[in-house]
């Protein structure tokens, strides 16, 4: 009789875990991390947050440094001013980001929970119940070593800082509390030119100055354009440009305008994606009336359209246009015809890692561009661009010749087309391989094992290793970031509004790698690309000072952290108009922002 009760016991047991397992979700990526207590999650797989998928994460009771959400009668009853309540926030954002980005976690789903804006859940990261980690490291309100945590708290300089003003502000500060767009900083993380708020930031001393206005940050803006020889390289800087716009100001789309203005017989464009400048628009079209060829080929996905809406109506302006479709092949256009370059007659080429977009025009983004006058470069972006114009995209193009160390000045370029030169295996790892000094990179994302291995391999033979990446790549799928960071290379993520689009090496003040390719299987294996390797001690000093002075701006909170593309956060993109992290919502609409 015990035999047969034990037997039934054992079974209820195990009816009980095949129960409880039902309502735990298999591993669901985090996107997203709202407070400490409030995440956003992938549970259907389509990389966007969507309103079913913000989930309340149960028996976590927290503080965060986000000032709309900060519930002072929470704070009273906790034993806390507000201003303690920010700083023990400040530090539970930091263990929620440590602990949550980027991860997978598992969900057990609660039932009859009073929110509609959100799903109650369990969460479980590492097979560990988060909660229960909040408590046990003090960040739970009713944890025994929440005494801990307000103790380490205190020791935190911050301070309140408005992206509008660009004043700084006493936690305490009324003008702080009530501004509209507005973060919690280290007071020492302040971007350049933050200014104090004269009235909570006033040290009062002898003599015959009343007031001393303190500013502990101030980073020299470094100069973003050089011509060297027959190059000129210009460097758009996302620090200091927080909304795009289509006027044409920045040097990248004056100097494009300049270039189809000076065309005397033909300009041939390979982009990714176009929107309409006012300034450009009048140029080609008056480059028309005067004669000049103009030939354009573009991306077109699988569904015919572009991923920026004003391409297709731009390319039907000319006659002579070619989108990425090869015939009788629709599998060919799920791969990018990536290229954002253009020759003028046939002797100058305008290229980098710049869209010609709104985003990339007003120097919104990140990006470097690269004016050659040399002929016989221009003869190979030729080329390429014949073999694309002529119907042969992707893998259907004839490997690049006499590409190599060509002579211009006192340097030497190399040229790649993607995918039929393999640059990335074939010549930029053995370049990486072999540095001696420093390796700096500034990328839109990181993802190619053999380059993630052979960075790792010169960070550990003491080679300077530093990488900046653009925050909407932190948790995709293929990232190297994680494994970067977790081998001790410094990586940082970045936090403004505008993307880190640039797709560049500068390694020991000899090269610079450059172009429209991400450091991605794709980007040298399926889509249609362009780089270039330069040998020139001059540009690459150069944008060594330019990339130090952007690792400088950004806090180095983003060496352990990662920060959400649209976000209170993300200086800049709670008020640019732009979709920053492609999840169909802009601005106040997302929930980073609100």
């Amino acid at each position: 009789m015990r035999d047969k009760v034990s037997a039934v016991f054992i079974i209820l047991i195990f009816l009980a875990f095949l129960v409880f397992q039902m309502y735990i979700s298999k591993n669901t990526p985090v996107i997203g991390i709202i407070r400490p207590d409030l995440i956003q999650v992938d549970l259907n797989g389509n990389r966007i947050a969507d309103d079913d998928e913000t989930i309340c994460i149960a028996g976590a009771q927290t503080f965060t440094s986000n000032l709309t959400q900060i519930d002072e009668k929470q704070a009273a009853d906790a034993g806390l001013t507000f201003e303690q309540a920010v700083k023990t926030g400040y530090l539970t954002d930091e263990f929620a980001s440590k602990t949550l980005s980027g991860k997978n976690v598992k969900l057990k789903f609660l039932e009859n929970f009073p929110r509609t804006d959100c799903r109650a859940a369990e969460v479980y990261v590492d097979d560990r119940n988060y909660a229960d980690l909040l408590m046990l490291n003090g960040f739970n309100i009713n944890s025994k070593n929440f005494n801990t945590v307000k103790e380490q708290a205190e020791k935190l300089n911050l301070v309140i800082y408005n992206h509008k003003s660009k004043k700084y502000h006493a936690l305490n500060c009324k003008y702080g509390r009530i501004a509209h767009d507005a973060v919690i900083l280290l007071k020492g993380e302040l971007p350049s030119g933050a200014k104090p708020c004269k009235f909570c930031h006033v040290e009062k001393h002898s003599g015959s100055k009343a007031q001393k206005f303190i500013n502990d940050k101030n980073i020299e803006k470094a100069p973003s354009i050089i011509t060297d020889g027959s190059t000129k390289l210009i460097l758009t800087d996302f620090t200091a440009i927080l909304k795009p716009d289509r006027n044409c100001s920045h040097a990248v789309c004056k100097e494009f305008v300049s270039l189809i203005n000076s065309a005397d017989s033909s300009i041939d464009i390979a982009l990714y994606g176009w929107a309409e400048i006012p300034q450009i628009a009048l140029a080609l079209k008056n480059a028309e009336k005067r004669g000049v060829n103009i030939r354009i080929v573009y991306d077109t996905r699988t569904g015919g359209e572009n991923y920026y809406p004003e391409t297709d109506n731009f390319a039907k302006q000319f006659p002579n246009i070619r989108a990425d479709i090869v015939e009788g092949s629709a599998a060919q256009t799920n791969m990018l015809m990536h290229n954002k370059f253009a020759i003028f007659d046939g002797k100058t080429v305008y290229t980098g890692s710049m869209n010609f977009s709104t985003t990339g025009f007003s120097g919104f983004n990140q990006n470097n561009v690269l004016i050659i006058n040399s002929e016989r470069i221009a003869k190979l972006y030729t080329k390429e661009f014949e073999q694309m114009f002529g119907g042969k995209f992707h893998s259907l193009k004839a490997k690049t010749a006499d590409n190599i160390n060509i002579a211009l000045d006192s340097n030497k370029y190399s040229v790649f087309f993607s995918p039929q030169d393999r640059q990335i295996t074939a010549h930029i790892v053995p370049i990486v391989k072999n540095a001696k000094q420093y390796i700096y990179i500034p990328a839109f994302l990181v993802t190619h094992s053999a380059i993630t291995d052979a960075l790792i391999g010169a960070h550990n033979r003491g080679v300077d290793v530093r990488i900046i990446v653009d925050a909407t790549n932190t948790g995709t799928r293929n990232s190297k970031f994680k494994l970067l960071r977790s081998v001790g290379v410094p990586v940082k993520v970045e936090n403004y509004a505008g993307k880190m689009h640039t797709k560049a090496m500068i390694i020991d003040d000899k090269y610079i790698i450059t172009g429209s390719a991400n450091f991605s299987s794709s980007g040298e294996n399926k889509n249609d690309e362009n780089t270039l390797i330069i040998e020139s001690p001059c540009l690459a000093k150069f944008y060594k000072e330019f990339f130090l002075y952007i690792w400088q701006k950004i806090p180095d909170i983003y060496l352990k952290s990662t920060v959400r593309a649209e976000s209170k956060y993300s200086i800049g993109s709670c008020f640019d108009g732009i979709d920053n992290n492609f999840d169909g919502k802009i601005d106040n609409a997302d929930a980073g922002c609100r």
